[in-house]
């Protein structure tokens, strides 16, 4: 059975994580992940993917891509979903939705857990925007993405702390909660993590 967080013994061990939670440990030192959390659409040796859920864009709203993208019902987007994320610091310029699962894009819909699906086209942007999108949604631009053995390599660093993605943490948490939150979840109270390790 997988353990909801590994320490630097189990990392080794761990399986792959597709539709789990990363959680940023403090002292990592890239600011670009300083408190993240990703959630793991992809694991395999070849590599991970993943998708940053708690960085909102500054000030750039689904209907400034809609009416980029020239889609229909542009200026009600923010209707349905308003904030768009930084999913991470690979590829700024691609967007991806990550969605619950009622919503199917076929072959472009990647089914990643029961509870999740994520979709990179932008038919489920138009769909967002005129309501007939998925009931819940985040809107990324960019990803995070590890090399084969990468991930696994900061694990054992403790870099990173393994969380079970529950659609409450990840659609219904205010970004600026979902770190504590998502520690939470695991039972680890943030304030007793120090900047300078990370084998909570």
């Amino acid at each position: 059975m997988i353990k909801k967080h590994a320490t630097l013994k189990q990392a080794e061990d761990i399986p792959f994580l597709d539709g789990r939670l990363l959680v940023a440990l403090p002292g990592m030192g890239d600011p670009r992940v300083e408190h993240a959390v990703v959630f793991v659409c992809v694991h395999s040796p070849e590599g991970a993917m993943g998708l940053i859920i708690n960085k909102p864009a500054a000030e750039l709203k689904l209907s400034d891509l809609a009416e980029q993208l020239n889609l229909s019902d542009a200026e009600n987007a923010d209707r349905h979903l308003a904030q768009v994320h930084l999913g991470g610091p690979v590829e700024h310029g691609r967007g991806f939705v990550l969605h619950s699962p009622d919503y199917e894009g076929g072959a472009h819909t990647m089914n990643v857990s029961p509870e999740f699906g994520m979709t990179a086209t932008l038919d489920i942007l138009a769909d967002i925007a005129s309501g007939e999108g998925p009931a819940q949604a985040l809107l990324m631009l960019g990803y995070a993405g590890w090399g084969p053995g990468q991930l696994e390599a900061e694990l054992r660093d403790n870099a990173w702390l393994i969380c079970d993605a529950a659609p409450k943490l990840v659609f219904g948490t205010a970004d600026e909660d979902k770190w504590h939150a998502t520690l939470a979840s695991i039972g680890i109270d943030a304030r007793m993590l120090s900047g300078a390790g990370g084998s909570a």
